[in-house]
């Protein structure tokens, strides 16, 4: 199958011009202007921006959480996925205490198999329980053997998936022998677990209380300190999702020492603030996630570190959980509600209307924050994350002037709320490419579950060998 996308703006991190793409297989193949070939498929994109499909390194899908197990399937989420012009991810494949790495892997990868993704999909390995010392020579493995190439601790959630610092040094002091990148859900779990037991006791059970028992103090302070640590095992260290200017600023003080150690963000943090836990009715529980929603000053602190370099991704951190029967769970006790939103399929959208059109960062920032650095931390680079000859066609032709209103209702994810319910963008993906075959247009999605495979990861700084079968053609 070969497919021409013509005359579009081609947007990348680093580049942005007018010109052809050539697409046969799996693969780009030419890149020009006025190219003069045959293919089965032209495109006219004709004043849309051709962009690489967007990479989401931060999800929960099929995730089972707080007595109950996130919302959508395999193949739902990553159809969400790429209806938002996101055509990899990649996810927490989290070992339960007690169970083995690799009983844990196996497991995910039953997952996939019996709903099969429709997008390109790759695994981190979230570490719960090191006892048996075996488990060393397994983080090892999955790193050589099965391109699994991230390691997750949580550094929260006491009694359930919380870890020691002895356990998250002795990974990251792994990771500095196999290459593999730490990255670390920080809070301080042990202050928490007290707060929440407080509250509980003086009867504040309402969804509030989840922020007011999670302040940033606990968030900087397991930042710092995870970047401590990962310093003294020199292993590089991804914080996720960081809410607040008490965990960014020791992520600038690391990136200006030149320390390795980074930070993503998450599009619902630049959007929802504290207040939203405060709705009546229990409305409140559907912006129960953690870290939670943080007072709304600190979502220009965000703004300004993803403009300036000090945040380095935006991902999801997609966990859906209904409304409806699953967040209600908690209803007299916000500790049992399940933490988690949705979000997977609006975050380009959101971060192009209010990041590109509101001038806060440019075009080639987005794709950088969205495609190219996520490729770059996890081993995609540069099979995915650009758009070059060589590279899997993993492209976006995007119309800058479609409007929509974000919903429930009209969103591809099993959920039964948006986090955004009514916003209004400009700007949408039109057409999705997955390694050159089309599996969004016009709407619809038109791939068969299974158009996504499952890809080994290089360690991190290494890049990802070229697709099979790509020509290295260069055309000027």
């Amino acid at each position: 199958m070969s497919v021409l996308i013509k005359g579009g703006r081609i947007v990348t991190a680093a580049d942005d011009y007018s010109g052809d793409i050539f697409v046969e297989d799996e693969t780009v193949t030419l890149i020009g202007r006025s190219l003069d070939v045959q293919a089965d498929k032209v495109i006219d994109a004709s004043g849309k921006y051709v962009i690489p499909g967007c990479i989401d390194p931060h999800t929960h899908i099929e995730f089972p959480f707080g007595g109950t197990t996130t919302i959508d399937t395999w193949t739902s989420g990553t159809a969400a996925a790429a209806f938002g012009g996101t055509t990899s991810l990649v996810d927490f494949c989290v070992q339960t205490p007690g169970d083995s790495l690799a009983a844990a892997l196996a497991d995910w990868h039953r997952k996939i198999e019996n709903n099969k993704p429709v997008i390109d999909v790759g695994f981190h390995m979230a570490i719960t329980d090191l006892s048996d010392p075996s488990q060393m020579d397994e983080l090892r493995r999955i790193v050589e053997e099965e391109g699994v190439t991230s390691y997750k601790l949580f550094m929260a959630y006491k009694g359930a998936v919380m870890v020691d610092d002895e356990t998250l040094f002795k990974v990251m002091q792994q990771a500095h022998e196999t290459g593999a990148l730490v990255m670390v859900h920080a809070e301080n779990g042990d202050a928490i677990d007290v707060l929440v037991k407080q509250a509980i006791a003086e009867g504040k059970t309402e969804p509030k209380w989840h922020a007011a028992t999670r302040p940033p103090v606990t968030e900087g302070e397991a930042t710092n300190r995870a970047i401590q640590l990962a310093r003294l095992a020199d292993a590089p260290l991804y914080v996720v999702h960081v809410s607040c200017k008490e965990a960014i600023d020791p992520i600038a003080r690391a990136r200006e020492a030149d320390w390795r150690a980074w930070g993503e963000t998450c599009t619902q943090y630049l959007f929802i603030d504290e207040t939203h836990l405060d709705q009546p009715d229990f409305e409140g529980a559907k912006y129960i996630y953690t870290p939670p929603p943080r007072p709304k000053e600190n979502q220009e602190h965000l703004w300004h570190a993803l403009s300036t370099g000090v945040l380095s991704v935006i991902s999801t951190d997609h966990c859906p959980f209904n409304w409806d029967g699953q967040k209600t769970l908690g209803r007299d006790d916000f500790s049992k509600i399940p933490n988690g939103g949705p979000g997977i399929e609006d975050r380009v959208m959101m971060i192009h209307n209010f990041g590109v059109r509101q001038g806060r960062f440019s075009l080639n920032r987005m794709v950088e924050l969205l495609s190219t650095a996520p490729a770059r931390f996890f081993g995609l680079y540069p099979r995915k994350g650009t758009i070059a000859v060589g590279s899997d066609a993993d492209i976006v032709v995007f119309d800058p002037e479609k409007r929509k209103t974000l919903s429930a209702s009209t969103h591809h994810s099993l959920v039964d709320y948006n986090l955004f319910e009514g916003t209004e963008v400009t700007g949408a993906p039109e057409v999705v490419m997955l390694r050159g075959q089309v599996i969004v247009e016009n709407d619809e999605l038109v791939a068969e579950p299974g158009a996504g495979q499952f890809v080994r990861r290089a360690r991190f700084g290494e890049e990802l060998p070229g697709s099979p079968g790509q020509r290295p053609i260069t055309v000027g």
